[in-house]
């Protein structure tokens, strides 16, 4: 079982900067898979930020590139989501996600959420 606890968010005005945090309870060395993701206002899905996969290369949605750091601390089991240039597109719910490979299967988890809100 991993729970993942998120902080940061908040409201930014258009060209801001905001950090998120998302603590998790296992060492994240060990998840198979680690990022975050987003959704919008009056949208269903949830739509992929960034992410490490098991090759440890970060990857970004188009949409995020060159603004957006996501980052990990082993030593603090905490991983980063540094967003700069802020657009109101970028408002929504932000959510850490990982995987843990337990005995050949995949389990998912999520954190509670951190609202992020781009506005003047």
């Amino acid at each position: 079982q991993v729970q993942l606890v998120e902080s940061g968010g908040g409201l930014v005005q258009p060209g801001g900067s905001l950090g998120l945090s998302c603590e998790a309870s296992v060492i994240i060395s060990r998840l198979k898979v680690m990022g975050w993701y987003r959704q919008a206002p009056g949208t269903e899905e949830r739509q992929l930020v960034a992410v490490i996969l098991g090759d440890r290369i970060v990857r970004y949605a188009d949409s995020v590139k060159g603004r957006f750091t996501m980052s990990g601390d082993t030593a603090k089991n905490t991983m980063y989501l540094q967003m700069n240039n802020l657009k109101p597109e970028d408002t929504a719910v932000y959510y850490c996600y990982a995987v843990q490979l337990v005995a050949s299967k995949n389990d998912e988890y999520w954190g509670q959420g951190t609202q992020v809100t781009v506005s003047s």
